[in-house]
Order: C-alpha cells, then sequence, then structure tokens
C-alpha cells in the first residue's frame, strides 16, 4: 500500500489534505498462543505488512471513514457513536468509543485507510485497524494517552464493538514493536523483553490456508470461558490462584475428575505453553533455532490435541512442514480454525520450501496457500511523507 495513493484519495473524498498518516503493523506470535487472555507469556514481533491511515478532522461532527480494500464508504454522526452494521467500521467506532468514555471530545474525524495485511490470516489485521485508529486519534485531538492506555482502549474497543474477548497481546505488540526484536510479554504484569531476531540464516515463513472456519470467534470465545471454569475450580484448593499462569501440572492433575476431561485438556496446554514461551526466549538469545523450532512442533500438537482450536489445512500444511529439508520448526498460529502456521526455514531451502508446500497442498485441498516471508518491523507509528 503507497501512502500517497491514501492521501490522494482522502483529499478526493474529503476535498482536504490529511494532517495526519499512521502506520500500524501487523504481527507474529513465535509461540505462546491462547495464552495471553489467562495472564501468561507471549512472544510476538510486528511484521513488514500493515495498514495506513490518512486522517483529518471535520467540523461537520461526523465519522467519515473509507476503506480503500473493500472499496466501501461508512458515515455516521458523532452524536450517534454506536455499533454499526457495518463489519470493518465497527472497530474504528468501537476505538472512537473509548477515547469518548475517557473524557475526550472526540469531534469529526475524515479516515481513509489501506493496508497489505492480509484478512483472516492470523495476522491480526483488526489488531492493527484499531491500534492505527487510536494512535490517530491521540495524536489528532492532543488527548495525550501514553501507549499502554492505547492499548488497552483498542483492546477494550475489539471486546465491546467486534463482540470478541480478546486479549492484551496484539495490540501491544502493534504498538509497542520494536525493529529486529521479538518481545517476551508478561500478560499479567505487562512487563517485556525484547529479544533480537537475528536468524541471519533463517527465514519466518508464513503459509496462509486462505481456510477460516465459521466456528473461530465462538470457539475462541468458548476456550476462554473453560480456561475460566479451569480457574474457578482450582483456586478452592489454592485461593492464591488467579488465573491459569499460577496453577502447577500436580494441582491440574489432582483435580483431573473434578475438571472433566475437556478443561483439564484446554488448562493443561496453557501451563505446559506458557513453560514453552519461556524456554523459547533463551533459545532464541542464544541463536539456537534448533531448539526454538521444536518448541513450535511441541506448541501446535498442543494447538491440535489439547485445546482444539487447529483444523485439518493447518495440521497439513505443518505436517508437510515437518518432512521437508531445511525446516527447523512450524506451528499454526492466532486464533485457529484457519489462517497461517508460521515456519522456520534456512535461507538457502525457502524458495523450494515455498514451492513444495504449495503443490502438495494444493493438490490435497484444490486451493493454493498464500507464502509470505515476512521481517519484523517497528510498531504503530506516524508516516512522514
Amino acid at each position: 500500500m503507497n501512502p500517497k495513493r491514501l492521501r490522494q484519495k482522502h483529499h478526493q473524498l474529503f476535498g482536504s489534505e490529511a494532517e495526519l498518516m499512521v502506520r500500524a503493523p501487523g504481527r507474529i506470535n513465535l509461540i505462546g498462543e491462547h495464552t495471553d487472555y489467562n495472564d501468561g507469556f507471549v512472544f510476538p514481533a510486528a511484521i513488514d505488512k500493515a495498514v495506513y491511515f490518512a486522517v483529518s478532522q471535520n467540523n461537520k461532527g461526523l465519522f467519515r471513514f473509507y476503506s480503500v480494500d473493500f472499496d466501501e464508504y461508512f458515515e455516521m454522526k458523532v452524536s450517534a457513536l454506536s455499533r454499526s452494521g457495518t463489519v470493518w467500521a465497527n472497530y474504528l467506532l468501537g476505538v472512537a468509543r473509548q477515547f469518548v468514555k475517557a473524557g475526550h471530545a472526540i469531534r469529526g474525524v475524515n479516515c481513509v485507510f489501506g493496508g497489505d495485511i492480509p484478512v483472516g490470516a492470523g495476522l491480526s489485521s483488526s489488531a492493527a485497524l484499531e491500534t492505527g485508529f487510536a494512535f490517530a486519534l491521540n495524536r489528532l485531538f492532543n488527548c495525550d494517552e501514553s501507549l499502554l492506555s492505547l492499548t488497552k482502549m483498542a483492546q477494550k474497543a475489539e471486546h465491546e464493538f467486534a463482540g470478541v474477548m480478546c486479549g492484551i497481546m496484539d495490540q501491544f505488540a502493534i504498538l509497542q514493536g520494536k525493529k529486529g526484536n521479538a518481545m517476551r510479554l508478561d500478560c499479567r504484569s505487562l512487563d517485556f523483553d525484547y529479544a533480537p531476531l537475528e536468524l541471519s540464516e533463517t527465514r519466518i515463513v508464513l503459509c496462509n490456508t486462505k481456510i477460516k472456519h465459521a466456528l473461530a470467534s465462538s470457539e475462541y470465545n468458548s476456550r476462554r470461558k473453560e480456561c475460566e471454569q479451569g480457574v474457578q475450580i482450582l483456586k478452592k484448593y489454592d485461593p492464591s490462584i488467579s488465573a491459569l499462569r499460577d496453577a502447577g501440572i500436580v494441582l491440574l492433575e489432582e483435580h483431573r475428575t473434578e475438571l472433566g476431561e475437556t478443561v483439564f485438556k484446554r488448562c493443561k496446554y496453557v501451563l505446559e505453553e506458557n513453560n514453552r514461551v519461556n524456554e523459547a526466549f533463551p533459545a532464541l538469545q542464544k541463536g539456537d533455532v534448533a531448539s526454538l523450532g521444536q518448541l513450535l512442533f511441541q506448541s501446535h500438537e498442543g494447538l491440535k490435541n489439547e485445546f482444539e482450536v487447529s483444523c485439518g489445512e493447518l495440521d497439513l500444511l505443518v505436517d508437510l512442514a515437518r518432512r521437508m529439508e531445511g525446516v527447523s520448526g512450524a506451528r499454526m498460529m492466532g486464533g485457529g480454525f484457519g489462517g497461517c502456521t508460521i515456519n522456520l526455514v534456512q535461507k538457502v531451502h525457502t524458495e523450494d520450501f515455498a514451492k513444495k508446500i504449495t503443490e502438495s497442498y494444493r493438490k490435497a485441498t484444490g486451493t493454493s496457500p498464500e507464502i509470505y516471508v515476512v521481517k519484523i518491523a517497528g510498531g504503530t507509528g506516524e508516516v512522514m511523507i
């Protein structure tokens, strides 16, 4: 997406120049899936695919939005701010609502946006939309909110206007990403450490199934409820437990019958995944790609068999990658039931990997996957053009 194109569209639609240009990246998550809403640990990084915004104030008391990617225009009175029937607009409106609730006078806004983050691929296009617009409103109206505050506003927007009870990882990583680095984030304290992602001979390759099963959102919320059920049972035996990260495997095993097999499996996965994140951090610091890769494979097995958020297409891509030369690790990434796998592939084998996995996946499914080789980029910020 060329930011100049957005500026031109802004001028064409609204008859004025954009006052501000903002870039909000997508994100990958090396490891640590479904742990964020359990107060656990995650290991994300911002990437070089992004959503761009051209924004300005207007004196008409209107939200005027245009999505370049959908070629759709949306308009709503600021005084009538509420959820709409336009799905993509709700992400922006939800953010605006948070600013109003915080006491900021959000007057009319013109916004043209577009980007190259694939929708439904697990690269957090929705969180990029939220955080980018939050960053823009903060600058546009001189609200002086911190990055952490913007992160929480964007998360609440998704809860209240999109209806997805997401954790905080996506918004945090997109706002606080650092070029060339992944971050280990403690989703309870929000403390984080950067780890240089210096994989000189390894590439991060994403394989998009181009599938998004309809149950993705409902099952996401179901997994969250199952984890909460586990906490409620376990805290009867240890009152210090307020989230799954506080529990141990031994306590979990002791109360397996009371938990029931489904809730037990969900809890077991989360505890083990937290451990994998904390093993991945020193592995990355040492440049131990082999160990990191094995943790990715283990993560996928847990997501498939214990958390049960994978699907046939994702499993196929991971199984194909596991058998290919030059692949250190692979797993599904994101909420599940479609989207992407993340693969650690030796640089010299990247082209061959893309060719062979495309051929095999197409032969098995009749659909060609989309392949992206991504680089680690900086977080949300202003674009100077």
